[in-house]
């Protein structure tokens, strides 16, 4: 099948050439004709499958038919991200700008004057993350009266993100009659029941099976101590000579320590998480593209949805609690038709998760040894003492030994002294981590509400009085990364 045999107006059919593509991918041979038709659609597909095209053209396509003088929002697009979001609508905007459409894009964590503005002078297509977007309706910015498209990107991840309540305040915003879209990587029951409430006489496509990982990304694992990652990794990193290299962490916290230590061996590494400012992370993805920036480490809330050409190498420093995120994870490689490489350190700890995984996946995935540095090998001659590994211990002589202990004693000590002071009661880690990253004093005190505030995923604090649906408020929420 062609782009020409799609019923696409000569404007978008010369976009899509502008883009690359030669012919259509299979979700969008198969989406764009269903939503043409103006059915409801629930879609299944992973990352990098052009699923975003599947519904971006024939909305643009459609709404094009019709433009009012008037501009109020006529289709809406929910991502759970701010990076999503703004792919997203990068993607749409392509498009639009072709027609005569107008689209913009709203998220938190920067200043919402200037969303205001924007959407004051009129806009045919929304992107949004939940919090900002009910924000801009609550202050009375926003008419949501007229949406004819409803779209949900990446609605697995963001029923994982804990947006049920966000999703049943923003449908009470929406017409009834409207044509609604859900786009998933994953068919959970949350997705299955959010589908039952949303969509009418759905068609579903599905052109991938659950949790395949792409044909063009090689897998490998290493075995290895805990303590002995960062080692491993900053070998791998300089006898492989990659030259651009995406890192998984579990925590922000994590994604910090081994980014400063990276950085310590000269190697240009940048961290991406929820509590870095959007400017700061808006400014460290785009040095990563460029390649001013190597290492990009990151959690995987921060990298759902990045699209990031020629990305050669991806690594689970820490491996996802969930196995379905594994196959996101690389999916960030071997994209566009390029090959690539995702490398998992997996400790003994982290040995169930790799099984759950290869479950998933129903294969194994190919173990490699690094002579002094995989679990069970020796060390390396020229590495005097390495604490944790049992060839090391055997080798290294008493005075080396006592050396390291004084050093992480004192180390420890350091530590324990500086965290003994008085800190705010109930203060989390990331709370802190929050404060300090934003270059504010946390306050002690509670503040006078200026109105409501998005957290650092774009999802506001949860309203009091809110009504919804009970099947959404009953998701579970889970932690950000």
């Amino acid at each position: 099948m062609s782009f020409d045999q799609l019923d696409l107006r000569d404007e978008l059919l010369k976009a899509v050439v502008a883009k690359g593509y030669v012919a259509p991918t299979p979700v969008q041979a198969r989406a764009i004709p269903v939503i043409l038709e103006g059915r409801d659609i629930l879609a299944r597909a992973q990352t990098g499958t052009g699923k975003t095209d599947a519904f971006a053209l024939p909305m643009v396509e459609i709404l094009s038919r019709h433009i009012y003088g008037e501009r109020h929002p006529r289709a809406l697009v929910l991502a759970p991200t701010r990076e999503l979001a703004l792919q997203v609508g990068e993607s749409i905007k392509a498009y639009a700008r072709r027609v005569s459409l107008r689209c913009t894009v709203v998220y938190g964590g920067i200043n919402i004057e200037p969303q205001i503005e924007r959407l004051h002078r009129g806009v045919d297509i929304l992107v949004a993350t939940p919090g900002r977007l009910l924000d801009l309706a609550g202050q009375g910015h926003l008419d949501l009266s007229r949406i004819e498209f409803l779209v949900f990107d990446e609605a697995d991840r963001m029923l994982d993100l804990g947006f049920s309540r966000e999703i049943s305040q923003i449908l009470e915003l929406l017409p009834t009659e409207r044509r609604t879209m859900l786009f998933s990587a994953t068919y959970t029951q949350e997705i299955r029941n959010l589908a039952a409430i949303l969509l009418k006489d759905p068609e579903c496509v599905e052109v991938t099976p659950t949790a395949t990982a792409a044909e063009s990304v090689v897998q490998k694992v290493h075995l290895v101590e805990q303590a002995n990652k960062r080692a491993l990794l900053i070998h791998l990193l300089a006898s492989g000579k990659w030259s651009r290299v995406l890192v998984f962490c579990r925590t922000k916290h994590g994604a910090n320590r081994i980014t400063e230590k990276l950085v310590e061996q000269g190697l240009r590494a940048a961290a991406l998480h929820g509590n870095k400012s959007q400017s700061l992370r808006t400014r460290t993805l785009e040095e990563f593209r460029r390649g001013d920036v190597r290492i990009l480490v990151a959690t995987d809330v921060a990298a759902r949805g990045l699209d990031i050409v020629n990305l050669p190498y991806v690594v689970n420093y820490d491996m996802p609690t969930i196995a379905e995120d594994y196959v996101h994870r690389i999916g960030r490689t071997g994209r566009a038709g390029e090959t690539g490489i995702a490398v998992s350190l997996v400790s003994h700890e982290e040995n169930r998760h790799l099984q759950a995984i290869e479950t998933l996946l129903g294969q194994k995935i190919p173990v490699e040894i690094v002579t002094g540095y995989s679990e069970g090998t020796d060390v390396p001659d020229y590495v005097l003492y390495r604490p944790n590994n049992a060839a090391s211990e055997k080798k290294a002589g008493k005075a080396i030994k006592e050396l390291v202990a004084g050093r992480a004693a004192a180390k420890a000590a350091k530590s324990a002294k500086s965290t003994s002071g008085a800190k705010p009661q109930g203060k989390t880690e990331e709370g802190r981590g929050a404060a300090k990253g934003s270059g504010r004093r946390a306050s002690t005190g509670p503040k006078p509400s200026t109105g409501r505030r998005n957290d650092k995923s774009g999802r506001p604090p949860a309203r009091s009085g809110a009504s919804g649906s009970q099947s959404l408020k009953q998701g579970k929420r889970r932690g950000r990364g």
